[in-house]
């Protein structure tokens, strides 16, 4: 096992890449920084837990995250029950049916939620704004750092 944290992300805009580097940040060594369109069914059974960390396109789970979970899905099921997950959802406006596929899949799997969603609303609704590069605001950074820091540590401890 290379790190007990899997942080596995998407991005299209930056805005949740940005989110997934200040959770890597944060966690240090205890984690491993990964994009979803690199991520093989061994990487997900080498880790305790998870961080998933992609936009919300259309209302919607991104496509490239769902091709990772549709590639991965039954070559791990059985093997990673109970481990330790969280998500990060960077949204235009709201996030919450991105969130809500995500948790089903996680419910396939049987993973146990060990933290509080964060959705980060950017505020992206127009044609310009939602194409555009995303800064993603300080406080929604610092979330995701320590979301991160305290699930690398409880998995490092053993407390999920």
């Amino acid at each position: 096992m290379t790190a007990p944290l899997l942080i596995i992300w998407h991005s299209r805009t930056s805005a949740s890449e940005q989110l997934a580097r200040a959770a890597a940040d944060a966690a240090g060594e205890k984690a491993r920084l990964m994009w979803c369109e690199d991520v093989q069914p061994a990487d997900l059974q080498g880790a305790q837990g998870y961080l998933f960390v992609c936009p919300e396109n259309l209302a919607a789970l991104s496509g490239a995250m769902k091709e990772m979970f549709d590639r991965c899905y039954y070559p791990v099921l059985g093997t990673i029950e109970g481990r330790a997950y969280a998500t990060i959802i960077a949204a235009g406006t709201d996030g919450t049916n991105a969130l809500r596929q995500l948790d089903r899949i996680a419910t396939g799997w049987r993973l146990k939620r060990v933290a509080d969603p964060l959705v980060a609303v950017l505020n992206a609704d127009s044609k310009e704004a939602i194409e555009a590069d995303k800064t993603v605001p300080d406080h929604f950074l610092k979330h995701a750092a320590e979301m991160a820091e305290g699930l690398a540590e409880g998995l490092a401890l053993g407390v999920f």
